[in-house]
């Protein structure tokens, strides 16, 4: 995975791409994360993380949020990864809200 276009504007995202072989050669798949015009510009520079012994999978990115008066203001965001039957993953879908905190199972806040 890697993010691509330049950060400052609506080009910045993230796309991703597979291989057979863990030493490739790999084909770029799609762009699973990018700008949107109600919500946030600039949807990059992203780490991927699990939640150990689950298949819960987040995306950890900063964005842009509009309207954008600091050249240098970006936020950090986390969204859910989903994944097809094939292993390809769905487009993220950018939200205002993010994850939903969930309780432990002692009932704690996570």
């Amino acid at each position: 995975m890697w993010s691509e276009g330049g950060w400052t504007n609506g080009s910045y995202k993230v796309a991703y791409a597979r291989s057979n072989n863990i030493f490739g050669p790999f084909e770029r798949e799609t762009t699973i994360l990018e700008a949107d015009s109600t919500i946030a510009t600039g949807a990059g520079h992203h780490s991927v993380m699990n939640i150990p012994d689950t298949d819960e999978w987040y995306i950890v990115y900063h964005r842009r949020p509009i309207p954008n008066l600091d050249r240098d203001h970006r936020v950090t965001c986390i969204d859910r990864l989903y994944f097809n039957t094939d292993g390809s993953i769905q487009k993220v879908k950018m939200t205002f809200e993010g994850v939903k905190r969930e309780l432990k199972q002692d009932g704690r806040k996570g």
